[in-house]
């Protein structure tokens, strides 16, 4: 079967190299991939975006099935208009995808059907929102409406930092309409954890739990990022939490999305935070998280494909989705400067073969002359998986020594919170 795969970065890349495993597919086409991806799959360079060109692409190549990955070809309703052409496609369709599109929409949500989540208020109009912060217990949380490229929620600790935060919202317009609108929540405090899931709609299977690191230094300092790494599983979660979430939270909001007439087939993603009232829903994603991805894949052990094909035609609770017991981690190398100035177009040398139990996901790259350039902040995750958390993290800093590019950067403490929780548990 020909497959498609929308998107351009490390979780595509992880996504593609798990897919390449199925004896279904004969070819993969990336819109657009990557210098990296391009090993693994025939790169396009069509735009994630370009609705048009996508569909254009699939009638012309005989596309069997599509898998959409990023939030914003979701958002926009790249699956309605895949699906208008016949191409069957995994991910949720336009109506479902406004989990993620609008947090509003999903604060909401939750409100209406008691799914338990930080207490919130909404505003249209800056001087109210203002006014609110006044007396507004600190720290908040001042969240954008809509997609931001993961950027758009900020924590405030003090009133002057979350009425800067508004006023760059809704009057600067930092995230443009996607601030418009805007979210001022409680701060909820404990342990994060991510939580994927495959669902058809009626079934729900949780995929193993993952804790991400947002913070661009060591010791959770610097910049929120897009993520500087990952480790799976993630020790906070407990199978009793598991057992809470699924009963109060994964179940209800599969339930109150039907309920909505907004069916939501394919990867839905719970932010959660641990705290002392119980697990709470920090945000909903509508499509497989990044990084997170890249260590929850490699320890999926049933065909990803037959699992995407099950959830897109309803069959789910008939097919088979296991994990490994083992433990993955991912360090991000990312180029120096990120999340903010950074300088592209370096030589990327990589190993080759990959040592054993590693897999290296190119983020941000670009092929020009037969070399693999840096082309983006977060340009490599590095993943490996190992019988225990300690021994992956481990196998992971060591392959990260094997790789090579000019102003590389990345944390040396990925997994060092979770192994303190371990140990805490013993």
């Amino acid at each position: 079967m020909k497959i498609m795969v929308i998107g351009g970065g490390g979780r595509e890349h992880a996504i593609i190299k798990k897919l390449r495993q199925s004896p279904k597919i004969t070819e993969i086409y990336a819109l657009p991939g990557n210098g990296g991806i391009a090993q693994d799959a025939v790169c396009t360079g069509i735009g994630a975006k370009d609705i048009p060109e996508i569909v254009n692409f699939a009638k012309n190549n005989s596309i069997d099935f599509a898998v959409v990955a990023p939030d914003d070809p979701l958002v926009l309703g790249a699956v309605d208009e895949l699906e208008k052409i016949g191409v069957p496609c995994f991910g949720p369709d336009k109506n479902a995808a406004v989990i993620e599109g609008s947090k509003v929409f999903s604060k909401d949500l939750m409100k209406k059907y008691g799914i338990p989540t930080a207490k919130y208020e909404v505003f249209t109009d800056m001087q109210k929102a203002l006014a609110y912060l006044d007396t507004a217990p600190i720290p908040t949380v001042v969240k954008a409406d809509g997609l931001a490229l993961g950027k758009g929620v900020i924590i405030a600790a003090t009133r002057d930092e979350a009425k800067g935060a508004v006023r760059s919202m809704m009057e600067d317009k930092v995230f443009g309409e996607s601030g418009s609108q805007i979210v001022i929540e409680e701060f909820l405090e404990g342990p994060e954890v991510s939580v994927l899931t495959f669902t058809d709609g009626n079934t729900l299977v949780p995929m193993v739990s993952s804790m991400d690191h947002k913070r661009a230094r060591d010791n959770d300092e610097g910049l929120n990022t897009g993520g500087m790494g990952t480790v799976a599983p993630n020790p906070y979660y407990t199978d009793e939490i598991a057992k809470e979430c699924m009963e109060k939270i994964f179940l209800p909001t599969i339930k109150a999305m039907n309920a909505e007439n907004r069916t939501f087939k394919g990867c839905l993603y719970f932010g959660l935070m641990l705290t002392k009232d119980g697990p709470k829903v920090i945000e909903y994603n509508c499509r497989f998280g990044d990084p997170e991805t890249q260590v929850v894949l490699p320890l999926l052990e049933s065909d990803l494909f037959e699992i995407m094909q099950a959830v897109r035609n309803g069959m789910l609770s008939e097919t088979e989705v296991k994990f490994s017991s083992g433990s993955a981690c991912c360090v991000i190398m990312a180029s120096d400067g990120y999340p903010e100035k950074y300088e592209k177009g370096f030589e990327i040398s990589l190993p080759s073969p990959e040592p054993a139990g590693t897999e290296i996901y190119v983020a941000g790259a670009k092929l020009e002359g037969g070399k693999l350039l840096t082309n983006g902040g977060r340009v490599l995750g590095v993943t490996a998986k190992s019988d225990d958390l300690k021994s992956a993290i481990n196998k992971a800093y060591e392959a990260v020594k094997l790789v090579h590019f000019k102003n590389a950067f990345y944390r040396t403490d990925i997994g060092q919170r979770a192994l303190k929780a371990f140990k805490k548990e013993v």
